[in-house]
């Protein structure tokens, strides 16, 4: 790929240029991943240690009660592995229903009854063992160091952490953990997490076993029951993630790489898939033509997403049908260049986050994203071991006639889950470890930010750093104001309703943030190209 290297977006970054590289949304983890490649470890130590660094330095954003999800490339050959949470072994319908009403449609979004166990502590635990070279427990030293000593609060992260803190003051363990002084941080202000440190020391000792049944589960458990939870040390012991096979579409010669549904990554295959069938090179980059077709297609894709997306034990389609090709060709006859549309479900049947990238000069790459969900996630935090818990659980269904009646709730199952990593290749080999934060941004900037490159050629800072647009439900459209404004009047010519976010101050929060690593060509020799998000107070770093 020739990437066209003049920027036309305002931006505080330039792509870095190394053999050894970290990108993640906090530059303290990406220093912390660093480390471990200075110590001789590979871009999987990097990974995990810059993701048990981030749980500290950006904790409005994931914990050590968040889930994870990942793509690698090992050298050799391309790895998923989900990490997601499964629900306690009490949840069902008529729980719920008995403690909130007959008419209650999902899980709380805050408290104990809106956290299923959470994965990303036993992800950093099968990567490590896998696909490591340093000691499991010198990989959480970064972060143990960060926790005790402490860390000055930058400016995006305390915007997140004092927009969160009067809808979770009250919740059990959130003030004693995250309001020291009785507020938020103030940006530059000393934030210390002593009980954090404490659980990623036993964490490194054990192997993950302390928060799988031993002491942290139990400290968990005792926690949770204080609290009307239902939790139990036992729903921890019996977590285990799952190595998966990548799901995948071809894109200009390229192909994008997605882990498999309980998780909506699905929705940026469909939507290229879609693209596929329109010359979009030929459109302006930055016109109405061009972003209309996106956003259509990103529509057609969220359609089926939310109709058929849970725990594939439950799904009654597969992956392979909604990516059909034919049915995507159907899909794409239904877009309407001249005006915005509603669309519903189609029939494939036949018959709020942290992200981080990380690579090494052997040829590792790895695509790894973690996440409380919705901020802080459930604002349960035990007190102990400060454990933040994500509320994963809050977007299980209820009931049995919703519109996706296989994300219905029961023990043990997974949630629809909005978090994704990406992984580009081309003929076989790796080219791109990538993601965009950002609950349902997520696809959506997938899509948008490999468009731009794929079809126009903009190099990837350029590409992240271009104004974004985002989809909601209906006709809503966000943008940001940095998008071109004969664009957007177009747009809204065409039917889309654009809705006000309030100005610039909210980008970083609605239209996500990326981190991206482009293989320039022999790791050793040429190494990689990567870029951070502006949106964030991220960097990438490298050697």
């Amino acid at each position: 790929m020739n990437f066209d290297f003049s920027n036309p977006y305002a931006s505080a970054r330039i792509p870095l240029f190394a053999r050894n590289v970290v990108s993640t949304s906090h530059p303290l983890a990406a220093q912390a991943g660093l480390r471990m490649l200075l110590r001789g470890g590979n871009a999987v130590d990097a990974a995990v240690a810059a993701a048990a660094a981030i749980t500290i330095c950006e904790p409005v954003s994931c914990g050590l009660g968040s889930d994870a999800f990942c793509i690698l490339w090992d050298g050799k050959e391309l790895h998923g592995l989900n990490a997601s949470g499964r629900a306690p072994q009490t949840w069902t319908p008529e729980y719920f229903k008995q403690k909130y009403g007959a008419d209650a449609k999902n899980p709380p979004t805050r408290g104990f009854d809106s956290i299923t166990v959470p994965g990303a502590v036993a992800s950093w635990v099968a990567l490590s063992e896998r696909f490591g070279k340093l000691p499991f427990g010198e990989l959480m030293q970064p972060a143990i160091e960060i926790a005790e000593r402490g860390y000055l609060v930058p400016p995006v992260v305390q915007q997140k952490w004092a927009a969160a803190t009067d809808e979770l003051r009250s919740l059990p363990g959130f003030a004693q953990s995250f309001l020291p002084r009785g507020r938020a941080p103030q940006v530059g202000e000393l934030f210390q997490f002593p009980a954090a440190a404490k659980a990623l020391r036993a964490i490194g000792a054990s192997q993950g076993a302390a928060f799988y049944g031993g002491e942290i589960a139990h400290a968990i458990e005792r926690f949770s029951s204080q609290h009307g939870g239902s939790v139990t040390a036992a729903d921890f012991a019996a977590y285990r993630p799952e190595w998966v096979q990548t799901i995948s579409q071809s894109y200009r010669g390229y192909t994008l790489h997605e882990i498999p549904p309980n998780g909506q990554g699905i929705a940026a295959l469909i939507a290229l898939g879609i693209l596929g069938q329109f010359d979009v090179a030929a459109l302006a980059v930055d016109g109405v033509d061009s972003q209309h077709l996106q956003v259509e297609a990103m529509k057609l894709a969220f359609a089926d997403v939310y109709r058929y997306v849970a725990d594939p034990s439950s799904m009654d389609v597969t992956p392979a049908q909604m990516l059909d090709p034919s049915y995507l060709v159907s899909r794409a006859r239904l877009i309407d260049m001249r005006k915005a549309q509603n669309f519903g479900a189609g029939n494939p049947v036949k018959g709020g986050t942290i992200y981080l990238s990380t690579a090494d000069e052997s040829g590792m790459m790895v695509s790894f994203i973690q996440s409380n969900y919705m901020g802080f996630g459930s604002g349960c935090v035990e007190p102990s071991f400060g454990i933040s818990l994500q509320n994963r659980g809050h977007s299980f269904s209820l009931d049995a006639n919703a519109l996706n009646p296989a994300n219905l709730v029961a023990p043990g199952k997974r949630p629809f889950h909005t978090i994704i990593p990406a992984f580009l290749t081309k003929d076989g080999k790796p080219q791109m470890s990538y993601g965009v934060m950002g609950a349902n941004m997520q696809p959506q900037g997938h899509m948008q930010t490999l468009v731009r490159m794929l079809d126009y050629g903009q190099n990837p800072q350029a590409a992240c750093d271009a104004p974004r647009w985002r989809y909601h439900e209906g006709m809503e459209l966000n943008v940001e104001p940095a998008m071109n404004a004969a664009t957007v009047q177009g747009l809204r010519e065409r039917g889309h309703v654009i809705a006000d976010i309030g100005g610039t101050g909210n980008s970083y929060q609605d239209f996500g943030a990326g981190q991206f690593i482009w293989r320039m060509g022999d790791p050793s020799r040429e190494g990689y190209l990567a870029a951070s998000d502006p949106r964030r107070d991220g960097q990438a770093v490298g050697f």
